[in-house]
């Protein structure tokens, strides 16, 4: 099984947990590590598009060679799928997003990873990431990031149910931009879209995945890159800021759930976060 470990510094020990580094941007690394400036790519976006570039670079240069019916699939360099059997001993809670105990170096953490695939995962496309909760657990920042979004909808300041993926967007990502971006939809899923992000308040993000149906990510890639793209005439490139500067990866990340929940069949599975260059 083939797993990418994407990263977009040099680090360390990544092929010590059995997986292929993979550098994004424009950074030199080490001849061992693949990189997006290889073949077609979009790497001179990558400030904007983050891990995204690679999405964009394995469609177009790694997935079409990819067998039907193989798994494969890409992690991020503090993020890992990890055994099911592990689980409940991850945190999810608000604030710990995939917060895993005492992970001391890379041979405990390359124990706990995922890397073959899972009689759990018979008659399913796609693994993503157990969904966790946007819930805001302060109401002071939910008055001091969402104002516009209050005025819109007073009860999401004391209704949990009211805090969906649509208000987390509009606190952290910009109020008017992920309704600028869904102009951008195609009609097909304008309106499915729309009801996915406010009828959910947990999300799949950080856009990993794992699958063995390459034909189905090849038109997920062609949806998502045709929608992104029609976003750039809208946004631009030259964004600044944390919270706008990487839009394109933000919008991603409440894509990829909607369009595989809506195309496929959709199996969550256990992850954790984990800095391994603090190793």
């Amino acid at each position: 099984m083939k797993i990418y470990c994407v990263t977009h510094k040099e680090i360390n020990g990544i092929e010590k947990l059995g997986l292929i580094p993979f550098g994004v941007g424009k950074n030199k690394f080490p001849e061992h590590y693949k990189t997006e400036q290889e073949g077609q790519n979009i790497s001179e976006k990558n400030y904007n598009y983050s891990e995204t570039s690679f999405h964009y670079w394995y469609w177009k240069n790694i997935l079409k060679e990819t067998d039907e019916k193989k798994w494969f699939g890409m992690c991020q360099y503090r993020r890992y799928f990890i055994k099911y059997e592990y689980k409940d001993q991850i945190d999810n809670t608000t604030g710990k997003q995939g917060y895993f105990p005492n992970i001391r170096n890379f041979g405990e953490l390359e124990n706990l990873i995922q890397k073959v695939p899972s009689n759990k995962w018979e008659n399913y496309d796609i693994i993503l990431c157990e969904p966790w909760s946007v819930h805001v657990s302060s109401k002071m920042k939910i008055i001091k990031r969402g104002v516009k979004s209050i005025l819109r909808d007073p009860l999401i300041i004391f209704m949990k149910s009211r805090q969906n993926i649509r208000l987390h967007f509009e606190m952290f990502h910009g109020y008017d931009n992920l309704k600028k971006a869904i102009n951008e939809l195609p009609h097909k899923d304008k309106k499915d879209f729309i009801d996915y992000i406010e009828s959910n308040t947990n999300l799949s993000g950080h856009c990993m995945f794992y699958s063995n149906n390459p034909s189905l990510i090849n038109k997920f890639y062609t949806d998502l890159f045709d929608w992104l793209f029609k976003c750039e005439k809208v946004f631009g490139l030259d964004l600044q800021g944390y919270d706008t500067q990487r839009i394109y990866s933000f919008l991603t990340e409440r894509y990829m759930p909607f369009w595989f929940n809506k195309y496929s069949k959709v199996k969550y599975w256990p992850w954790i976060y984990c800095d391994i260059t603090k190793f």
